[in-house]
């Protein structure tokens, strides 16, 4: 994964856990067939598409109160 990646996606979602857990979901969901919600010229891992995808406001999360 691309350090400079992480660090915008980790600005967009400050708990780590939570960003890992969001990438992974979409990682699957991007391994399983579905297609990425950003264009790139460059050839991106289904993990950089996810971040990318963070960075753009293409995805996120809702939390569930307790």
């Amino acid at each position: 994964m691309r350090e400079d990646y992480i660090k915008q996606a980790a600005a967009k979602i400050t708990d780590p856990n939570v960003l890992i857990n969001v990438v992974s979901l979409r990682v699957k969901q991007l391994k399983r067939g579905n297609r990425p919600l950003v264009e790139s010229l460059e050839k991106l891992s289904s993990e950089d598409t996810a971040l990318r995808e963070i960075i753009e406001g293409k995805i996120g999360y809702e939390a569930l109160s307790a």
